[in-house]
């Protein structure tokens, strides 16, 4: 199984409306986001890339594990983080953090991965994570991070 690993910001008048740009800008709009836990099956693969927007998909299921943070207010920021560890095997787990503070959001996702690994009894496996972030300038703004399993019909 792919597994896409998208992120992008987004600004509007309103923070919804800046989250929607977001995906917009990430290549998820039109979706109905069905947000999963954390676990990466096995035989998974990690791809970083934006997926093209599909119009013949609007309004399908899309399953994620998603952060987002909204910030409204000048000199605020919105950062997102998603990051995870895989296995040889493909099998894995994510973890996602949001905020206002990049170091904040990065020392999160180290702490819970490793706390996931230890919990599982891995030693020695790679960290990755992907974040997201933008300062509120004058409107409103979101950052996200979306890790895409799959869409399918209703």
């Amino acid at each position: 199984m792919d597994i896409i690993i998208t992120a992008a910001t987004g600004t509007g008048n309103t923070e919804l409306s800046a989250f929607d740009n977001a995906l917009w800008n990430a290549g998820v709009a039109n979706y109905n986001l069905i947000k999963l836990s954390s676990i990466i099956p096995p035989a998974s693969r990690i791809i970083l890339k934006k997926p093209d927007i599909n119009p013949e998909e609007y309004g399908r299921r899309l399953y994620v594990v998603m952060s987002e943070q909204r910030a409204r207010k000048k000199g605020q920021v919105a950062c997102a983080g998603v990051g995870w560890y895989i296995l040889e095997d493909g099998r894995g787990v994510f973890v996602e953090h949001h905020g206002t503070s990049i170091k904040k959001v990065e020392s999160e996702i180290k702490k819970s991965l490793q706390d996931l690994a230890n919990q599982r009894g891995i030693k020695d496996v790679q960290f990755n994570m992907k974040i997201s972030s933008a300062k509120c300038t004058s409107k409103p703004v979101c950052a996200i991070v979306c890790a895409i399993y799959k869409s399918e019909p209703w």
